[in-house]
């Protein structure tokens, strides 16, 4: 039987490969007339032309838009699409976990279907969201939604405005190639509802000088639940932040760091919870590359206990290494990736090590197979998937 069932999980792993990712939207392909690995090395993963095209909302850089992409009605204070752009994403995955007695093989026939849409509906004002319909069997409803002001009075100063992943600014788990997340942006602690992942609020970059990028954000610091009884989002009367500058030291390296601050109140118990990090990444001809985080986390009281008791430390480790033979040609791509979590609290601490390996079917089709082996639990996991967007 157990034969069977691998034979089968085999099939499924061929048929049904397909990985996580947002940003990757065939509406600007088809808006642009440019192949997706203009922008994606591979997709949904951004090469420098993508970042600077998001950067830009979603504008190609020093070049007009399109004539044929707006409609003119002969009001110039009217700014309407010709066509909305509309994506799609379906992501299928099959999943063989020995260790686990309950349940050894599980088709995850479709694990997440996304509709995407988003860019620039002026000059240098643009949009971009994305709603689940379904994200491990439940509709998960709108994640990115945000409007981009690019360019403010002429200078490399944009404000964006939404909800969005906090994290965004370090690395893109939306953007990453493996099933495997980036657990060290998702974990929140005891009873706070403080992490790296999503939040609403506003976020600010500049970039005073060639290389150097700096950031600021203003959060609600709850996550996007839904509002609270009162009617409001944010359950108390603070704001989080965080700072996060960057900087180009030679070709191919890059070096960074960030700072965030936040507090919450339930029944007039406060948590301050604080968390610093620094991170580099290592590009070598598009064809390798290293990305490295670690972070600091601290919370003074995460379970609202109101009791005198020492700061709560955590600290994470997140290690990426992606190699494509020949950069944004490469059919084949092998991925590396390790997550570490240690907290004072034992039960949130976690390690794990996963390999990737995909082939780009189409340039908007990958297939994937990975394994992940939880060291602190000391159980593996193998993920075989098909990642389609159109």
């Amino acid at each position: 039987m157990r034969k069977i069932v691998l034979v089968l999980l085999g099939i499924g792993f061929l048929i049904s490969l397909w990985q996580e990712s947002a940003e990757a939207i065939p509406a600007f392909a088809r808006r642009y007339r440019l192949s997706c690995k203009t922008c994606h090395n591979p997709f949904p993963r951004l090469n420098d032309y993508g970042e600077e095209f998001a950067g830009n909302a979603f504008q190609l850089p020093d070049e007009e838009e399109p004539a044929r992409s707006f409609v003119d009605v002969g009001d110039e204070k009217l700014s309407l699409l010709r066509d909305f752009p509309l994506a799609a994403r379906l992501d299928l995955h099959a999943r063989y976990l020995p260790d686990d007695g309950d349940s050894e093989s599980d088709f995850r026939f479709p694990d997440r279907a996304k509709l995407l849409s988003g860019g620039s509906v002026y000059k240098d004002i643009a949009y971009y969201f994305y709603f689940y319909m379904s994200e491990h069997g439940e509709v998960a409803g709108i994640e990115d939604a945000y409007i981009h002001f690019n360019n403010l009075i002429n200078s490399e100063f944009d404000i964006m405005a939404g909800q969005f992943q906090v994290s965004d600014p370090l690395f893109k788990r939306e953007l990453r190639l493996t099933y495997e997340d980036y657990w060290l942006y998702k974990q929140r602690i005891g009873d706070s509802s403080v992490n790296l992942a999503y939040d609403r609020g506003f976020m600010l970059t500049y970039s005073p000088a060639a290389g150097t990028d700096l950031a600021f954000e203003l959060l609600n610091g709850n996550g996007k639940g839904p509002e609270g009884e009162t009617g409001s989002f944010d359950d108390d009367s603070f704001k989080n932040f965080l700072l996060r500058g960057s900087q180009d030291l030679i070709e191919g390296l890059r070096i960074g760091g960030f700072y965030y601050f936040g507090r919450q109140t339930t029944d007039e118990i406060t948590n301050k919870t604080k968390y610093w990090g620094i991170d580099g990444t290592f590009d070598w001809k598009e064809s390798f590359t290293v990305n490295f985080q670690y972070l600091r986390r601290t919370d003074g009281d995460p379970f609202f206990s109101g009791l005198d008791r020492p700061d709560i430390e955590t600290d994470g480790i997140l290690l990426e290494a992606i190699y494509g033979p020949k950069g944004t040609d490469s059919d084949y791509y092998l991925v590396f990736l390790y997550n570490s979590f240690d907290s004072d609290f034992d039960i949130y601490d976690y390690e794990s090590a996963t390999f990737n390996a995909g082939y780009m079917v189409l340039r908007n089709m990958r297939l994937f197979g990975e394994y992940t082996r939880d060291i602190e639990r000391d159980a593996n996991t193998v993920t075989g998937g098909l990642v389609l967007a159109f």
